[in-house]
């Protein structure tokens, strides 16, 4: 199979994916090819897409790849989707989900006493929207459950890995300051 025909299957298997796919996936299905190979295509891919200005990116997410929308169209999609009801997370979900991210493993006599409610409702809707797992239990009395964020935490975020959240210290000069923390000068770099 040509250079072209293998990079034709790679967008329609993104295209057809509801979730990211990893470079194992795609390396599963398309059987004698390398990762390095693969990779090389889909960044070939992807610079096909920003050079020819076109409305899909390749963005990587949670571990995989997956086509998105390019982000300069967004004011066209919102009015496509205007009318779509949008399912959001309330200001007690987002909370308890940022402490068990920045936290995990945590447990939820760890995550209420910084919250100061009981989130025994929030963790169940948190569950039941797969983005927090049972990571294990605390080795301590009682043996409470601690949790962890999912994959799908990482793909409703937008986020490669969990070293993209922002740094809790920018948010605490950001608070000092009252100015808001920019996204992309927070994340680590290694």
């Amino acid at each position: 199979m040509s250079e072209d025909n293998i990079r034709a299957v790679i967008e329609a298997l993104l295209f057809a994916s509801a979730q990211p796919l990893t470079l194992e996936k795609i390396k599963e299905v398309l059987g004698n090819f390398q990762t390095p190979q693969i990779r090389k295509l889909l960044e070939e891919l992807g610079e096909d897409y920003e050079k020819s200005n076109r409305g899909i990116r390749i963005a990587q997410v949670a571990g995989g790849f997956q086509l998105i929308t390019s982000p300069a169209l967004a004011t066209f999609l919102k009015k496509l989707y205007k009318g779509r009801r949008v399912e959001r997370l309330s200001k007690q979900a987002l909370e308890t989900l940022a402490i068990i991210a920045y936290k995990q493993p945590a447990v939820k006599l760890e995550i209420g006493s910084i919250r100061n409610v009981n989130i025994d409702g929030v963790v169940k809707s948190l569950i039941d929207k797969d983005l927090i797992r049972i990571a294990g239990r605390k080795k301590s009395p009682g043996r409470p459950f601690l949790f962890g964020t999912t994959r799908k935490f990482l793909e409703y975020f937008g986020l490669k890995s969990l070293e993209e959240l922002p740094r809790i210290e920018n948010f605490q000069a950001a608070l000092a300051t009252k100015e808001p923390p920019d996204a992309k000068n927070t994340t680590q770099t290694n």
